[in-house]
């Protein structure tokens, strides 16, 4: 399975051959980082958004969040200069499971050292710091995206201007850590998994391909699929839901990797803002910037009340709902909404940039 493939012409690669340190110890000798960009750098270098993806996302953020681009748009080429990379411990590009060890020669595997989200952010900083960027405008990002937003507030925030996080908590909650061992089981049933190694072009594709099936009920909600499928049926013995699922289950096999997406979602069990920094509340009320905080209310995964407690502890936060049936993915089927959103809060950190000066 070549997941090169789904990397874009357009990506660029960083290259660091100095050895990176791991927040939960060890170290990568070198690291790679697949990433993208859109628009220019102004004079001042202070128009940056930092575009950061979910679990199976890649650098191609105007692909995988198609409508967010353009004039008038949530993120707009003509006015600032847009990067997404990819993160940590992927199968697109950066430095993950798929990638050769330099001490052995092979691909890591299951060998590949658990990460977290502070490791993906710190990669990112690395691959700013090559890009001469000093100054973020605007981190944005939803799931494991918004877990990277927040992270870049608190790691940050002298570099970081606002922050805006979706659908997502700031510590992964025991109902998702829940989730997310179940699929990873799935996984490691599956008869071609052998603990995590199998041959090039033959992954456990039943295993993955039921994790998937497993996150799909969790990235939509029981009145979408109500409205969708109902008890309809494809033929005489499949019912259109159970069509849907298998359909999605085969197109992750098809693009991606079962230790990645093994790493990923044990890097989102570590999510914990307060983790080594002292009282859940006290390091919100740490995060001085000002935060846009977008919540959908269907979403089974992240569900309101984690966003509403963000934005009681965060001294300049600020909510907005999504009330859409859709469940945690309406952040990627309500662009034109979410993009009106991203572009409003934009704006007015540019006007307040603008007083300021």
């Amino acid at each position: 399975m070549e997941y090169i493939e789904a990397i874009s012409e357009k990506t660029g690669f960083f290259v660091s051959r100095k050895s990176f340190s791991l927040e939960l110890g060890g170290e990568l000798p070198e690291v790679s980082v697949a990433y993208r960009t859109w628009g220019s750098l102004n004079r001042e270098r202070n128009n940056v958004i930092l575009v950061c993806h979910a679990l199976t996302g890649a650098a191609d953020a105007d692909v995988w969040w198609d409508g967010m681009f353009g004039e008038g748009r949530g993120f707009d080429p003509a006015k600032d200069f847009i990067i997404c990379s990819n993160v940590l411990g992927s199968c697109y590009g950066t430095t993950g499971p798929l990638s050769r060890n330099p001490h052995s020669g092979k691909p890591y595997g299951p060998e590949f050292p658990a990460v977290t989200i502070r490791d993906m952010v710190k990669l990112q900083r690395l691959l700013l710091d090559e890009l001469g960027i000093e100054e973020i405008k605007l981190v944005v990002g939803a799931s494991l995206g918004g877990m990277q937003a927040l992270e870049w507030g608190c790691m940050f925030p002298d570099r970081v201007r606002a922050i805006m996080p979706m659908g997502v908590s700031g510590r992964h909650s025991a109902w998702c850590i829940a989730q997310s061992e179940a699929q990873r089981q799935a996984i490691a049933a599956d008869r071609d998994w052998n603990d995590g190694w199998y041959e090039p072009g033959n992954p456990p594709a039943r295993g993955l391909a039921a994790a998937r099936m497993m996150a799909m009920c969790t990235y939509r909600s029981f009145e979408n699929f109500q409205i969708r499928f109902g008890r309809e049926k494809r033929d005489e013995v499949t019912f259109q839901a159970e069509s849907y699922l298998r359909h999605q289950g085969e197109k992750l096999v098809s693009r991606f990797d079962a230790n990645t997406y093994i790493v990923l979602t044990r890097a989102m069990d570590t999510h914990d803002l307060s983790r080594g920094r002292g009282e859940y509340a006290r390091v919100l009320e740490s995060l001085t910037m000002p935060v846009a905080i977008l919540s959908i209310t269907s979403d089974i995964l992240y569900p309101q009340e984690e966003q509403e407690e963000l934005v009681r502890h965060i001294p300049h936060a600020t909510i907005e709902y999504l009330h859409e049936s859709y469940g945690h993915d309406a952040f990627l089927i309500e662009v034109d909404k979410v993009s009106r959103l991203v572009k409003t809060f934009r704006d007015e950190i540019t006007a307040k940039d603008s007083s300021a000066a």
